[in-house]
């Protein structure tokens, strides 16, 4: 079962991959250190409406949408906007950016958010529709703080490296606010 597991991993990963390199060569722009975990959807009928920018990372199942056909039959059009997303951008799993719009540099978007309106610079967005939680600075410094009360483990506490069964039981053991970090 392992293994049946990790070649289809490695299947999803390489369709993720051959996806991608097809729609860039279709129009889409990426910046450079940009991350796109397992699922994402990149708009297959539309994607040279999309801009992404550098150190971007779009968490598993994220969409970006750049059309939106819901009207074509009452109207006989469908409605394309372009979507821009600037800089040093994170984009939760399960996301949905629709049509038309524009999220600027050092932003933040929770896991699940539609976001159906443009997101300023450096801010933390969720919900949906999405609205603007705090300023990016805000919700580090919070997070920064909470860091200091709850446990931390390394790298090697990762699935990546092989965390051991004693090294899970370990972590929530020591998760007493169901929280830590790995740094």
């Amino acid at each position: 079962m392992n293994l049946l597991r990790k070649w289809l991993r490695r299947l999803v990963n390489w369709l993720d991959e051959v996806t991608l390199k097809k729609r860039i060569r279709d129009g889409l722009v990426v910046g450079r250190n940009f991350t796109m975990r397992d699922e994402v959807i990149l708009d297959y009928s539309h994607p040279w409406h999309i801009e992404i920018g550098d150190d971007v990372t779009l968490a598993p199942r994220v969409h970006i949408l750049a059309h939106d056909a819901s009207m074509k039959k009452a109207l006989n059009g469908v409605r394309i906007g372009k979507v821009t997303i600037g800089n040093r951008v994170f984009i939760g799993a399960g996301s949905i950016i629709l049509p038309g719009v524009m999220i600027g540099d050092d932003v933040i978007i929770g896991a699940g958010s539609v976001v159906s309106r443009d997101i300023p610079a450096s801010r933390v967005a969720a919900g949906n529709p999405a609205r603007i939680l705090c300023t990016l600075d805000a919700f580090l410094r919070r997070k920064h703080v909470e860091m200091q009360r709850v446990p931390c483990f390394g790298e090697a506490y990762t699935g990546r490296k092989k965390v051991t069964p004693a090294m899970k039981r370990e972590m929530n053991a020591l998760m007493k606010d169901r929280i830590g970090y790995v740094v």
